[in-house]
């Protein structure tokens, strides 16, 4: 038997936590959380005791980093694992990925003001945010820092 490779069949390898870490791109702390949320399943254990995961496990981690990446919570994640492992095919993914191109455009918008704002502030060659002296300055701060300031006394 290879060290690397746990066996608890004939045709069955598994593999042991770092492994599995290891090939999927996240730590070891990743995969105990993700087996405690449920994302996973608690593997089977070896005649040593080490955890002895189905090579499966590899692909569902990489499926899991990948939909994180594009934007759903581990939460949602979960949600989208248990209906799929249910075996009925839903709207859901579809509906929830359309959500997410909406959350997506709102902040491709936000980015683009903040973007704009920036390069005025570059443009005008602002040098405080409280107390700029560029003339036109765009930056609303330094009124607001004053307005503030006067209430105050």
């Amino acid at each position: 038997m290879r060290q690397d490779i746990v066996v608890q069949g004939p045709d069955q390898p598994y593999l042991r936590s770092g492994q599995v870490a290891e090939q999927a791109g996240v730590n070891l702390q990743t995969l105990r959380y993700y087996e405690r949320r449920g994302l996973i399943a608690e593997p089977a254990r070896s005649p040593g005791g080490h955890r002895a995961y189905p090579p499966e496990t590899v692909t569902l981690l990489t499926v899991i980093k990948a939909a994180q990446r594009l934007g759903f919570t581990l939460e949602e994640v979960a949600e989208l694992l248990d209906t799929g492992r249910r075996g009925h095919p839903t709207p859901d993914l579809r509906a929830r990925a359309q959500d997410k191109i909406a959350e997506v455009d709102a902040k491709i918008a936000d980015l683009t003001t903040i973007r704009a704002a920036l390069s005025a502030v570059v443009s005008a060659g602002c040098d405080s945010l409280t107390h700029c002296t560029c003339p036109d300055c765009p930056l609303p701060f330094a009124d607001l820092a004053a307005n503030r300031t006067a209430e105050e006394n």
